[in-house]
């Protein structure tokens, strides 16, 4: 008696080229194992000197005040608060496919999920600067931590959504980290056995935690990626909320709007989606893993930035019509002057931002344009252009003009210190994005395994026929699956 095995044949192979695990262990590890390059150096010295830039731009800020930036009376958020909010967006994607993606089986994330959990990591990093170095007096930072002390009577404002993202970030980070270091045990087990220098051993064996690759191993780290998958599915949509009510629950005209919350949320995932796009398409190329980052992996995602960027833009027009519909002056000006119009001082990064997010992303309805690995370049980075003027035209547009004509501020614009810090954080993102490139696997070996006898070309070929397979055959085929 033999067991029939049914699968789509519609659905493009997840591996390509003649691929078996030993095949996939070799090309996935070579990039680690071999020495750096000379476009790895290169890109490493730049974002190193990006870096120290930063480093410099904060030494100044902390050094002689608040004053070094361009804040004025009434523009007490600029550019700090603006990059605040689009690192934490950027940190979203990676959470999202790792976690609810695999709570939900979809094999296409196995491909993308070890690089997007990474740049999780590092854009939460860079994320959280912003708000301690906006503090201004940085050593004070330890108040906003309520643990038992001498002061007494005084106490954080726990109603304050400040307090609020102190620990929805840090809760972020950590379940993030822990779920992107538990994913990546196994690999690195594999590069210890493999590792011929010594210090590689010992680096590996440490970080490897005793693996084994025993079925109890492979047991314990399958409940435990589904436990962490669980805690990070809430925090996806919990950690960019509660960024909104930063914004939600004042009475400033232009933030005071109840739809931020789900809006923030889209506006991440689309921001965060794009630059993964932005670090996968470089990467399969530079590291010639194009067999296992494949166009497929390419499409499906910029699908999820066509229904994201469409929500998105379904949030301004509402915004419109509620400010409209409202009938409340400030807001209607806050709109309808501040923002539409052209002629207005900002009217500019308000339609810079309608055309990036909202019109640009429509071309992804056509199959050969979500293919387009060029196309998939530039419009990732047109997407984020376009999310960081959201942040910034809902941040500086909404407070450069208070109620009192005679309290409107002059034209903001950032100092070269603010300027220094943002590219900065560019500097920090980048530098561990290559170092983690260099040590650690980009792509998910074990995974990547594990879906080979269901989505690997070979496999889905041999298919088409309606394969028929004996009992031992079939359990044979999973055994191995489930032990990669």
């Amino acid at each position: 008696m033999g067991l029939i095995r049914y699968e789509s044949q519609v659905r493009v192979p997840l591996v390509e080229g003649d691929k078996n695990y030993h095949q996939i262990t070799e090309d996935i590890c070579r990039p680690v194992e071999a020495r750096p390059s000379r476009a790895w150096w290169i890109g490493f010295i730049i974002s190193v000197a990006f870096l120290l830039f930063g480093i410099v731009s904060v030494t100044m800020e902390v050094t002689y005040g608040v004053g070094q930036w361009n804040l004025n009376k009434t523009v007490g958020w600029g550019w700090d608060i603006t990059n605040f909010v689009w690192w934490i967006g950027i940190g979203h994607a990676g959470t999202l496919i790792s976690a609810i993606l695999l709570l939900f089986r979809q094999g296409w994330r196995t491909g993308v999920n070890r690089a997007a959990e990474a740049m999780t990591i590092f854009a939460v990093m860079c994320a959280g600067q912003f708000p301690i170095w906006h503090m201004g007096r940085v050593w004070d930072a330890f108040f906003v931590l309520p643990y038992p002390n001498t002061r007494g009577p005084l106490w954080v404002n726990f109603n304050s959504p400040l307090l609020w993202d102190v620990f929805a970030i840090s809760t972020y980070f950590t379940v993030s980290l822990l779920f992107w270091y538990s994913g990546l045990i196994p690999d690195v087990a594999t590069l210890r056995d493999r590792a011929k220098k010594k210090w590689r051993k010992l680096f590996y064996g440490i970080t490897a935690f005793g693996w084994t690759g025993s079925t109890k191993h492979w047991q314990r780290h399958e409940a435990l990626s589904l436990v962490l998958a669980g805690l990070s599915t809430p925090l996806v949509l919990s950690v960019h909320t509660i960024v909104s009510f930063d914004f939600a629950t004042s009475v400033v005209p232009g933030w005071h709007t109840t739809i931020f919350p789900p809006y923030f949320v889209a506006g991440a995932i689309f921001s965060g989606f794009a630059m993964v796009q932005t670090l996968l398409v470089v990467t399969r190329k530079v590291l010639s893993l194009e067999q296992y980052i494949t166009i497929e992996h390419i499409q499906v995602m910029n699908k999820v930035i066509v229904l994201t960027g469409s929500i998105v833009g379904i949030a301004y027009l509402t915004e419109l019509f509620i400010s409209w519909y409202g009938a409340n002056k400030y807001e209607g000006f806050a709109f309808m002057q501040n923002r539409l119009n052209l002629s207005s001082p900002y009217g500019w990064a308000y339609w810079i931002m309608m055309g990036c997010n909202v019109l640009s992303p429509q071309i992804f309805w056509i199959k050969k344009m979500r293919t387009s690995l060029t196309l998939t370049f530039f419009m990732s980075i047109l997407i984020n252009i376009g999310m960081w003027f959201e942040r910034f035209v809902i941040i500086v547009t909404s407070v450069y003009r208070d109620y009192l004509p005679s309290a409107w501020s002059t034209y903001y614009r950032p100092t070269i210190w603010e300027v220094g810090f943002y590219m900065g954080t560019f500097g920090l993102f980048f530098t561990c994005y290559f170092l983690f490139a260099k040590f650690f696997p980009v792509v998910a070996l074990a995974e990547i395994k594990h879906i080979l006898k269901r989505t690997g070309d070979v496999y889905k070929s041999k298919m088409g026929e309606l394969e028929v397979q004996p009992a031992e055959e079939f359990a044979e085929v999973h055994s191995h699956d489930h032990g990669a």
